[in-house]
């Protein structure tokens, strides 16, 4: 059972790398915001600026109730809408 969850929390992180690496070639407008992590909160303006994607076409997972995906600032949030506490960031990347 370890060795299952390991594989599946591995093979998570290479599409989650890869979906932003894929992201960050696609766009030239980003910020970069390293404070988005993992139960920190992400702020009402920057939120209420993003727009709301399609977790599928971006091949993101599927978001829990009540959570939404956010594209702001080229890169992609999951947050509690009601909250703004944040379940994954993936964040813009400087790599060309």
């Amino acid at each position: 059972m370890r060795l299952v969850k390991k594989a599946v929390a591995l093979s998570t992180l290479a599409v989650t790398f890869s979906v932003g690496f894929a992201f960050a070639q696609d766009h030239d407008h980003y910020v970069r915001h390293d404070e988005w992590k993992k139960g920190s909160h992400i702020q009402k303006e920057d939120w209420n600026r993003g727009e709301k994607v399609d977790y599928r076409h971006y091949h993101l997972q599927e978001p829990p109730r009540g959570y939404e995906w956010r594209q702001v600032d080229g890169n992609y949030v999951l947050a509690a809408a009601a909250t703004g506490v944040i379940a994954t960031a993936i964040v813009a990347s400087t790599v060309h």
